[in-house]
């Protein structure tokens, strides 16, 4: 059984071709400032062509020798090549990145990535997995709250002793106690973190029942009624925000943290019950593409609503400068503006809703292709593989497009430059100048008028050639 959820325009792939259709025609900054220039280098030419004939006309009396070199002066400074350098550059470059999965939504996004100083990674989805498993479940000895006893007959995990005699096993017992409460507490749930406690408490095979009430506590976790039972799921500030009583299990928590583990606190009827230490195992190549962000000159930093000692012992193991913990879903765009006023133009790279405020304020936003249509719509660049290496991959690009736009800007400048001299006539009076530079023909000034083109041109498809 099929369901089509997007049709039409509204598939991710009439985007894709959207995106690299409308990416060339836009204009990039550094083409107004070539408009601008252009503006004013038609009417000097005219000028300088009208001054040329009459100097020579007075200087020769000859008409048709003054008119050839108004004729030459005009046809070989036809600003072809200036305006041709910057839209093939921004063509051949959108295209490179299309064959790369690197989707740039603008050409403005093109050229603004090169001047990036940092970048800004989200953490879970874009340098983790965004798949987390359930590790650890530490059970507190110090729960009190006995007020309504839990059948054992609801639980179906069992284990046999060493003896082989199929009785109880008490600590499993106690664990799978709390993990049936959270996951029941967090099936209304879409976070990572909260499907990794479902999944567990599937794996274990235990009875999951729906939550009587359900209620997300933005950038802390939830609360839900579990059998008649107040449940929190969630990181310390809630249990600090709910007044709960941590039973002990603080340092616990800490040492859970301190081996990369995202720690969730099982709350029932305002107590802690357990801990659930969770992983989200880094991303294959994520360490590589931060050593490459490295190498281009960024500074990185990962922002995470994870607490400091989790956060810093993933920063670690991927090689990251600078942590933001503990970020609420809302403050992000805040973290990236906070960069900012430090005087860092900055790149953010996230994959979820509550990343698109961040995406939206970052110089450029980066949307890892395999996130939510949110961020994508949002972001100025799409990394469709999802490959956290495709973010260097983009800069990099974006640095030699630019550095390609300015050669054909160099060529196209110093063309007009040298030869609009010698089409107007300065070597006439050299004799150690060839005859064909001192008196220029407007058929080789068109001829030459017609190579500056072709060079910028070749110039700009030396792009296809990168290696990114």
């Amino acid at each position: 059984t099929v369901e089509a959820s997007k049709v039409g325009k509204d598939t991710v792939l009439s985007q894709i071709i959207r995106m690299v259709e409308q990416a060339p025609g836009s204009k990039a900054p550094i083409q107004r400032v070539v408009d601008r220039v252009a503006a004013w280098f038609v009417p000097a030419v005219i000028i300088i062509a009208l001054i040329t004939f009459a100097v020579w006309f007075i200087a020769t009396g000859d008409f048709v020798a003054a008119l050839l070199r108004l004729i030459a002066v005009l046809v070989i400074a036809c600003p072809c090549a200036m305006g041709l350098a910057t839209p093939t550059s921004i063509m051949v470059g959108v295209g490179k990145g299309a064959e790369y999965g690197i989707l740039f939504k603008n050409s403005a996004a093109l050229e603004e990535a090169q001047r990036l100083d940092a970048v800004v990674l989200d953490k879970t989805g874009t340098i983790t997995r965004g798949k987390p498993a359930v590790t650890d479940i530490v059970v507190s000895d110090q729960y009190s709250v006995n007020s309504k006893q839990y059948s054992v007959d609801k639980l179906v995990s069992r284990s046999v002793d060493q003896s082989g005699t199929g009785s109880l096993n008490t600590e499993l017992l106690n664990s799978d106690r709390w993990l049936r409460f959270a996951a029941a507490a967090e099936r209304g749930s879409e976070h990572p973190l909260g499907e990794a406690i479902v999944r567990e408490a599937e794996m274990r095979g235990l009875d999951v029942p729906q939550p009587e009430s359900f209620e997300a506590v933005a950038g802390h976790g939830i609360a839900a009624t579990v059998d008649g039972r107040r449940v929190l799921v969630g990181n310390r500030r809630l249990m600090e925000r709910e007044n709960v009583h941590l039973n002990g299990l603080a340092g616990r928590a800490d040492a859970l943290e301190a081996e990369a583990r995202t720690t969730m606190w099982v709350a029932v009827d305002g107590e802690a019950a357990a801990l659930i230490g969770v992983a989200d195992t880094i991303k294959e190549g994520s360490t590589t593409a931060v050593r490459a962000l490295h190498d281009l000159g960024l500074q990185v930093v990962m922002m995470t609503g994870d607490n400091q000692s989790t956060a810093a012992a993933i920063s670690r193991e991927a090689g990251i400068d600078r942590v933001f913990a503990g970020v609420l879903p809302g403050e992000k765009a805040n973290y990236v503006k906070q960069l900012q006023d430090e005087g860092l133009h900055v790149g953010m790279v996230g994959d979820g809703i509550n990343d698109a405020p961040a995406l939206a304020q970052a110089d450029v936003g980066l949307a890892i292709g395999t996130g939510t249509d949110v961020a994508m719509e949002t972001a100025d660049v799409t990394l469709m593989r999802g490959d956290l290496r495709s973010v260097p991959q983009a800069i990099h690009l974006s640095q030699a497009t630019m550095r390609n736009i300015r050669e054909n800007l160099f060529w196209a400048f110093g063309y007009n430059v040298v030869l609009i001299p010698i089409a107007a006539g300065v070597l006439a009076p050299f004799a150690w100048a060839p005859g064909f530079l001192r008196q220029l023909s407007p058929i080789l000034a068109a001829g030459a008028m017609a190579f500056s083109s072709i060079s910028v041109v070749t110039n700009s498809l030396r792009l296809r050639r990168i290696k990114l």
